[in-house]
């Protein structure tokens, strides 16, 4: 479980460090959104492996 939540901590804070990066040049529409998709997206799945490492007892 650790292993897994630390590969998605990473994924969020590349996308965060993306998503600065694109603020910061002005870049079009969609690259702000698929960074903001792609944080989101880790939440969830920072959400999902707790709820199932709890079910299964891990």
């Amino acid at each position: 479980m650790r292993s897994a939540l630390i590969a998605i901590v990473v994924g969020i804070f590349l996308w965060a460090v993306y998503l600065v990066f694109a603020l910061a040049t002005g870049a079009d529409s969609k690259y702000i959104y698929t960074a903001i998709v792609g944080i989101a997206l880790g939440v969830i799945g920072i959400r999902y492996t707790i709820r199932r490492n709890k079910r299964e007892g891990i």
